[in-house]
C-alpha cells in the first residue's frame, strides 16, 4: 500500500515537473520539445531559402532532388517525431504535432515527385511546404516562457540562421557535381548566412541571461552562470567569423576556393547547431 503511495506521489513529481499549464495551454519540456524546435526550424529556414530563391533558374534539377529527399529524412520526419514524442494532451501538443505531420508528408511528397522526374509538380509541392513550416513555428512560439511575439522573433531567427548554414552546406558540396554553376549561389547563402547570424545574436540576447529551470532539466551545467545565453552567442559569433572568412575564400579565382568555402560550412553547421540548441534549452518554461 505504501509502495503504491510512493510511486503514485513519484509520477505526480514528475508529471508536474514536465508539464506545466498556463493560460489554458499545455507546456512540453525535455530534450524532445527541443529538438523538435531546432529540427523544425531548420527544415523551415532551409525550406525558405530554397524555394524563394533564384536557385531554381540557377541549377539542375537534380539538385532539389537531393536536397527535399536529405532535408525530409534528416528534418521534417525527425521533427514530427520529436515533437510527438514530447506533446502531451492539450491543443496546442496537437497542432504542433499534426502541422509537423504535414511538413513531414509534404516533404516526402516532393522528393517523390522530383524522383518520378515532375518536377514543377515537386517544386509547388515544395513551395507549399514553407508557410506549412512556417506555421509550426507559429504555433510553437505559443508555448514558449516569454511573450508570443518574442517567442516567434526567436524562432524565425533560429530558423534563418540554421537553414542559412544548411544550405551554405549542401551548396558547396554541390558545386562538386555542377561544375558550370557560378558562385552566385554560394555567394548568396554566405552572405544571408552573415545578416541571419547577426540577427540570431539578436534574438539570442531577448532570451535573457539568467538561469532558467527548462535549462537546469536538460543539463544542470546551463544554469552555472547562466551558461547557456553565452555558450549560444559564443557559437553564433563563432559562425559569423567562419561566414566572413567564407566570404573572403570566395574571392579566389581558383576553383579551390569552392572547396576552402564548402570545409569552413562544416565548421558553421556545427557552430551553428551548438548555439541554437544551447539557447533553445531556454525557450520552453521548466
Amino acid at each position: 500500500m505504501n509502495d503504491g503511495r510512493i510511486l503514485r506521489r513519484a509520477a505526480a513529481t514528475t508529471l508536474c515537473r514536465d508539464v506545466e499549464v498556463v493560460r489554458g495551454i499545455v507546456r512540453v519540456t525535455g530534450v524532445a520539445g527541443v529538438l523538435a524546435l531546432v529540427l523544425a526550424e531548420t527544415f523551415a529556414g532551409a525550406a525558405t531559402f530554397t524555394w524563394l530563391s533564384p536557385l531554381w533558374n540557377e541549377t539542375k534539377r537534380s539538385y532539389f532532388t537531393l536536397w527535399s529527399v536529405l532535408t525530409t529524412l534528416l528534418f521534417a520526419w525527425p521533427a514530427w517525431f520529436a515533437a510527438s514524442s514530447g506533446a502531451v494532451a492539450g491543443d496546442t501538443g496537437r497542432r504542433v504535432t499534426s502541422l509537423a505531420l504535414a511538413v513531414a508528408v509534404l516533404g516526402t511528397a516532393t522528393a517523390g515527385a522530383f524522383l518520378l522526374r515532375q518536377p514543377l509538380f515537386g517544386r509547388v509541392v515544395g513551395i507549399v511546404s514553407v508557410p506549412v513550416s512556417l506555421a509550426v513555428l507559429a504555433v510553437m512560439a505559443a508555448t514558449g516562457r516569454q511573450g508570443s511575439l518574442v517567442s516567434l522573433f526567436q524562432l524565425a531567427a533560429g530558423a534563418a540562421f540554421l537553414g542559412a548554414a544548411n544550405d551554405g552546406l549542401f551548396l558547396g558540396h554541390w558545386y562538386l557535381t555542377d561544375r558550370k554553376l557560378t558562385r552566385r549561389p554560394i555567394g548568396r547563402a554566405t552572405l544571408v548566412l552573415i545578416v541571419t547570424t547577426g540577427v540570431e545574436i539578436a534574438a539570442i540576447a531577448t532570451s535573457g541571461f539568467g538561469g532558467t529551470p527548462s535549462s537546469a532539466q536538460l543539463n544542470p551545467l546551463l544554469t552555472a552562470g547562466a551558461l547557456a545565453p553565452w555558450i549560444a552567442i559564443g557559437m553564433a559569433a563563432a559562425t559569423l567569423l567562419i561566414a566572413v572568412v567564407v566570404r573572403a575564400a570566395l574571392r579566389g579565382e581558383r576553383a579551390a576556393a569552392v572547396q576552402s568555402a564548402t570545409g569552413f560550412y562544416y565548421l558553421a553547421v556545427v557552430t551553428a547547431f551548438t548555439a541554437e540548441i544551447a539557447v533553445r534549452t531556454r525557450f520552453l518554461p521548466g
